[in-house]
């Protein structure tokens, strides 16, 4: 378990905009570097305009699109962003429909979002981007800001589970089964998602049995290139079966929860355990390399 509040305060804040050809725009500060949160945004801002995720263009990683953003750190891009964007989708939703009925003088109500057009009174279709260029021209462009605060958020939990095979010849160790649990909430997109906590297992493995940074005797690192630092190749890494949790939280839109490093914390506990299970040894120190593994067997006798 882990808690994912950041460090005092969090600020997100997300701009939405119709575009003149009747697609929409977003405007965030923070940026992508590998969540899927460019993704998760736009699924976000899709749902609630009742339009496809492709038809939302992201701009991102440039406090000048936006007042402020503190950043994307601690999973705050999906329990924060997110609902900021979420929130300007609303609002534009509203502007787009108090635009229609005032352009065809209806009640804004009965009027209905869909994916290229308002639908109105009278099975009547007003498209998307007449509507923006009739704002635009007014000098009325269909902006919608939507502001997060993190203050608080929600706790993730993770569980992991090996079943492992150890040569006392070699201290070798073999990955027979693996399987991982998540409470994420919500899950939004479950691609995205199996691959966040794919890769979490593979780089615990890699942490756990094979990745060591020692240090020589002027306390410069011995392993000096990428060729002699041992990381998890394909074969290293089992097939995991994945379990997410039907648990929503009351935090964030759509009761979402992080993933992202989550994933990774319970697998060196869970080879750990197993490997104790397996030997009769308590190992306290990483990695878990077949050289350690067979000198304190040998130990033992």
């Amino acid at each position: 378990m882990q808690p994912t509040v950041p460090a005092g305060s969090h600020l997100a804040q997300a701009r939405l905009r119709l575009s003149l050809e009747g697609s929409y725009e977003l405007a965030i500060g923070g940026p992508e570097f590998g969540s899927g949160a460019t993704t998760v945004h736009r699924q976000i801002a899709a749902e609630v305009l009742h339009t496809q995720p492709a038809a939302v263009r992201v701009r991102q990683a440039d406090t000048d699109l936006v007042d402020h953003d503190t950043g994307v750190f601690a999973s705050t891009a999906t329990t924060v962003a997110a609902h900021a964007v979420r929130r300007a989708a609303h609002a534009l939703r509203e502007k787009i429909l108090a635009a229609a009925g005032e352009r065809t003088g209806t009640a804004a109500v009965a009027c209905r979002l869909t994916a290229h057009a308002v639908l109105v009174p009278g099975n009547r279709h007003l498209p998307l981007a007449e509507l923006a260029a009739g704002a635009c021209s007014s000098g009325r462009e269909l902006i919608a800001c939507g502001e997060a605060n993190g203050s608080s958020g929600p706790a993730a939990f993770n569980a992991q589970y090996v079943r492992i095979a150890v040569d006392p010849r070699t201290g070798e160790t073999r990955i027979l089964d693996s399987a991982h649990a998540a409470d994420a909430g919500t899950v939004l997109n479950t691609a995205q998602s199996r691959g966040q906590i794919e890769g979490g297992i593979a780089q615990g493995i890699g942490t756990t049995l094979l990745e060591d940074l020692p240090l020589g005797a002027d306390a410069h690192p011995v392993v000096t290139t990428l060729r002699d630092y041992p990381i998890p190749q394909l074969a290293d890494v089992p097939r995991s079966r994945i379990a997410f949790v039907d648990r929503p939280d009351v935090h964030g839109p759509a009761a979402i929860k992080p993933l992202a490093e989550f994933t990774i914390s319970p697998v060196a506990p869970a080879l750990a355990n197993a490997l104790r299970d397996a030997t009769g040894i308590r190992f306290t120190t990483l990695p878990l390399r077949p050289d350690t593994i067979w000198a304190a067997l040998a130990d033992r006798g």
